[in-house]
């Protein structure tokens, strides 16, 4: 079973930055497709960048240019920077990951289920 430590949540203003991390055990890490996804009060839930073992990413448009995505197979650890924060970024964020997938997408991931109980991120205008 995957156990998940998460951190790098927390309160910023707009146009600021923060940086998630997910580190994972129990799982073969380096074999993943893992990234991430959001969920906040009164919005749908949108899958928000994935990275393959290989360290091919994809991005939902409303990232790009703004997140980047990261993984340290050594250290079983994905992290999400993000950069130029708005308003509409304040999310519950999650890490997930799956060993397989001709998809490696933050929308694949989300159909997976997060790993933990995700971190805040609240940006202020």
């Amino acid at each position: 079973q995957v156990q998940v430590v998460l951190s790098g949540g927390g309160s910023v203003q707009a146009g600021g930055s923060l940086r998630l991390s997910c580190t994972a055990s129990g799982v073969a890490f380096g074999t993943y497709c893992v990234g991430w996804f959001r969920q906040s009060p009164g919005k749908e839930t949108e899958g928000v960048a994935a990275i393959e073992h290989d360290g091919s990413t994809s991005y939902a448009e409303s990232v790009k240019g703004r997140f980047a995505i990261s993984r340290d197979n050594d250290k079983k650890t994905v992290y999400l920077q993000m950069n130029s924060l708005k308003p509409e970024d304040s999310a519950m964020y999650y890490c997930a990951g799956d060993p397989m997938t001709l998809d490696c997408s933050g929308d694949y991931l989300m159909a997976v289920g997060a790993w933990g109980q995700g971190t805040l991120v609240t940006v202020s205008s």
